[in-house]
């Protein structure tokens, strides 16, 4: 279970310091500057209305309006949500998305499906950007670590053959299943092609770079309440941004595994593991500060203000 792997991590991360070093990270983490941490959450939030704009665009095309207000609830109780159980939070917005704004299920899942294969490009741009700005940097320390670029896209390719074998079959078989998931598969891609008939493509352009400068934003900040980080260059944050965006994806909104992921890869650039893990918890508890305390009033709100629904 990926909570437990991140406990398991927290508990790793404790025996690997000495008391002393445990020490400085909890004066670093108490005497951070609460204007970037503050800072750092409301560029957070900023992100998140952004995305529930952003939603709307794609959900027009397909005849749905749902309030402004509904979507920013709905969105971050997902967060809440992932934060328990990994990726419960799509179904569990899009269940929302059904009952208070009677958006099928199919339709708005498949909107969140699209978002999520947006945000997976837009951080594979940002991870082409740190690969030219931080090239001989990132190339040194994966040869150090033996990665093998080569078997990762032979996996991902053979990933790709067995995708498209499977559509394949789905296409040709007749049987009962096989037709009830074709029909979710036909709303879900009516989800996923909105994008494309929407009539506000720049505006959605726009806040599809909005929401990710923002989360850089929300990173670049918190560099500022750890002295021996203040003077890292963006490049340099970026590589740290991109091992803390997939270790999220590792465990439960990150826990345990994010400041290792931070604090790993600042280590490239000369920063100590006191210095690297104190910005770690910073982001990580400040992130999920945001999300807990916003999720959980936006769960007690969204049904008290849909009362009439």
């Amino acid at each position: 279970m990926p909570i437990a792997f991140g406990v398991f991590l927290v508990w790793y991360s404790y025996n690997a310091t000495t008391a002393e070093e445990r020490g400085q990270i909890v004066h670093y983490i108490k005497n951070a500057d609460p204007f970037w941490v503050s800072l750092s959450i409301v560029i957070g939030i900023l992100s998140h209305i952004s995305r529930a704009i952003r939603w709307n665009y794609m959900l027009q095309p397909m005849g749905y309006s749902p309030r402004l207000g509904n979507n920013v609830l709905m969105i971050l109780i997902a967060y809440l949500a992932n934060l328990g159980i990994p990726r419960s939070g799509e179904i569990l917005r899009a269940s929302a998305l059904t009952t208070y704004e009677e958006v099928p299920f199919e339709k708005g899942f498949g909107t969140i499906v699209t978002e999520r294969v947006i945000d997976l490009i837009m951080l594979f741009l940002i991870i082409i950007v740190a690969l030219l700005m931080q090239t001989s940097v990132i190339i040194e320390f994966l040869n150090e670590k033996g990665i093998n670029l080569a078997g990762a896209a032979l996996i991902l390719a053979v990933g790709i053959i067995g995708l498209w074998l499977s559509i394949k079959f789905l296409r040709k078989s007749k049987s009962g299943w096989a037709h009830k998931l074709k029909n979710f598969l036909k709303g879900l891609l009516e989800g996923v092609m909105s994008v494309f008939k929407m009539e506000k493509k720049w505006p959605f352009i726009f806040h599809t770079l909005f929401i990710w400068a923002a989360y850089i934003g929300m990173f670049w900040v918190i560099k500022y309440t750890v002295p021996e980080t203040v003077d890292l260059s963006l490049g340099e944050l970026l590589v740290a941004f991109i091992a803390g965006a997939f270790a999220m994806s590792t465990t439960n909104g990150g826990i345990g595994l994010y400041p290792i992921a931070v604090s790993g890869a600042l280590g490239i650039y000369g920063i100590s593991s006191v210095s690297g893990d104190a910005f770690g918890w910073i982001m990580w508890i400040a992130q999920t500060l945001m999300v807990v305390v916003f999720g959980a009033i936006s769960f007690v709100l969204l049904p008290l203000l849909n009362r009439g629904r």
